[in-house]
């Protein structure tokens, strides 16, 4: 690009247009996937058909935040279970994990069971590295809703995870009157 200093990525469109951006950017470019392999249809930069799809996408974009607005203020009117502070048999059960928390997972223990304690629909996502410990914090929610004879169930995108967290909650729960299948 002349006279730009830097590296930067080349975007190509219809009409041997061409588009720089800086790499410092790349947060701006997203890998374009389609369906069954179909070619996509490249436009024109500057035509009305560009700017026509432009402003498809920002009306598409604004109303699917306005949906997100009603579906959280829904959530906000909405009631849920509040479960009942620890018991000495939740307390228990914390007490027999065998290592030390670090200081987020604790948080994230604390986090996640005042959620639960709230009148609100939970609505919490954890996320961390491998080996960071989210499965205790699960098994720790889990227990506190079992000990509320609630039901629980966990999902887990892989079979091999799947088996890894049902070996895991079986170990971790033997010691408690708690089925897990």
């Amino acid at each position: 690009m002349e006279g730009a200093n830097g590296e930067f990525m080349l975007l190509r469109y219809a009409g041997d247009a061409k588009l720089y951006v800086p790499l410092a950017r790349l947060d701006l470019i997203q890998k374009y996937t389609s369906l069954g392999g179909v070619e996509p249809q490249l436009d024109r930069l500057g035509t009305t058909v560009w700017e026509a799809r432009k402003s498809r996408v920002k009306k598409s974009v604004s109303d699917m935040a306005a949906q997100l607005l009603e579906l959280y203020a829904e959530r906000k009117m909405a009631v849920g279970h509040p479960f009942p502070a620890d018991t000495n048999w939740t307390h228990e059960f914390d007490d027999a994990f065998e290592f030390e928390e670090t200081a987020d997972q604790q948080r994230a223990i604390e986090d996640v069971k005042r959620d639960m304690e709230s009148n609100l629909p939970m609505d919490r996502l954890l996320c961390g590295d491998v080996g960071y410990g989210k499965t205790e914090v699960a098994m720790r929610a889990a227990f506190k809703a079992i000990a509320d004879s609630k039901q629980v169930a966990v999902l887990a995108p892989t079979t091999v995870l799947a088996f890894q967290h049902y070996q895991t909650f079986k170990r971790r729960f033997a010691a408690f009157p708690v089925r897990v299948e």
